[in-house]
């Protein structure tokens, strides 16, 4: 049926205003849907309480009157202040594993724009050190494993990561975020995926063409899923670390599992990633998982087999079509391109109100399809918050 008014928004003198501060109990803001030509119906939606965030109420499928949204690295390297702070601090594993500076670098983006999300500033590859296998992040190259993982007996010396022991400043800075926060927003924790974590570590660092660890997987089998195993026991501890430490959701980055065949991920990914989620679901039934692995629209209908409780789709992806193909059971994130934000205002937008449209009005948390590029203007990603927190559905 036709309708009378635009599925998203209300000019912006008639959209109410959300408090900074989370309100002691439920509030309930009045929203505006359309219905038949020439009608409008008035109705009430949620944007969270004090014990949960309007991220998490979104996940949860409650009835929200917006999307919530954040941006994969908004904590970066396009903020000045981040860049001033880098000249003081100029080593990456410093500033991702000092708790005063991890807290410092979260919460950069939350004083300015006040998203609905503040990720803990840390690395994937943080929790490598305890496991016994060195590295160091280095400029202008980025990871570098020192001693790669190529033999059965270079696996056997991998040990289970115990978060307690190795990075109790991811536990502290967690904490610290939460009280910062306030529950103003959702605090996010994140972890690298079994798949991704192996590929650093076989190829030595980042790669093209995935030679090694594909060399691995199709001529000695058993050493790999020997390291798969390793890191799904540890990532999901890592998980249940970061939750009893204040992180109100966890997204599990799988980048490179997506240089994997289908039926390659399906041995190699997909059962690791069903591991973590199962076990963290043991102990922490309530806490949303997010998985996000970068050009996946070739394994879109098997993401939701993980049992994660979001997906969240790169740009390459329609989001009505990624909708459509995901099914109706889990909840979506993304998928502007990062690269609309070298665009005009007006175009940035036109791209985030096309995305919510075809995302629909729940569960979904807006956000970039990829992370935030280098170079790209704050008042840019500044406009982009604005926007987004003036919608309503």
């Amino acid at each position: 049926m036709a309708t009378a008014c635009p599925p998203l928004s209300l000019p912006p003198a008639y959209l109410p205003r959300r408090s900074t501060r989370a309100d002691p109990a439920r509030r309930a803001l009045p929203s505006v849907r359309c219905s038949a030509v020439g009608e409008v119906v008035a109705e009430t939606a949620a944007v969270g309480t004090a014990e949960e965030p309007l991220l998490v109420s979104a996940i949860k499928g409650r009835k929200v009157e917006r999307p919530p949204v954040w941006l994969m690295r908004q904590a970066g390297r396009y903020m000045k202040s981040y860049q001033l702070l880098c000249e003081r601090h100029p080593s990456f594993r410093e500033r991702s594993e000092n708790v005063d500076l991890v807290v410092e670098i979260s919460l950069q983006p939350w004083k300015v724009f006040k998203p609905d999300g503040v990720i803990l500033f840390s690395d994937i590859l943080t929790p490598l050190p305890g496991m016994n296998i060195p590295f160091d992040i280095v400029k202008g190259k980025g990871p570098v494993i020192f001693d790669p993982l190529r033999t059965a007996a270079a696996v056997n010396e991998v040990r289970e990561f115990v978060p307690e022991e190795w990075v109790p400043y991811v536990g502290q800075a967690l904490n610290l975020l939460r009280e910062e926060v306030n529950n103003e927003a959702a605090v996010l924790g994140f972890v690298g995926a079994p798949f991704t974590l192996a590929s650093y570590c076989v190829e030595g660092g980042s790669s093209k063409n995935f030679s090694k660890i594909k060399k691995m997987a199709f001529s000695e089998p058993e050493i790999l899923h020997n390291l798969l195993q390793k890191f799904t026991t540890s990532m999901a501890n890592y998980i249940k670390y970061q939750a009893d430490n204040g992180a109100q959701a966890v997204q599990i980055f799988d980048s490179w599992a997506t240089e994997l065949s289908p039926v390659d991920f399906e041995e190699f990914s997909l059962p690791y990633l069903k591991q973590i989620v199962d076990s963290v679901k043991e102990t922490h039934p309530e806490l949303p998982l997010i998985l996000y692995a970068s050009g996946s629209g070739g394994l879109l209908e098997r993401l939701p087999l993980t049992g994660v409780d979001v997906v969240s789709l790169d740009w390459t992806v329609d989001m009505a079509e990624g909708r459509k193909r995901l099914g109706s059971n889990i909840a979506v994130q993304g998928n502007v391109d990062p690269g609309v934000l070298f665009g005009s205002k007006e175009f940035i937008s036109k791209r985030i109100h096309d995305t919510v449209q075809k995302a629909g009005n729940s569960g979904h948390v807006l956000n970039l399809g990829h992370g935030i590029k280098v170079g790209t203007p704050e008042e840019n990603v500044a406009h982009f918050f604005e926007v987004a927190k003036g919608i309503r559905y």
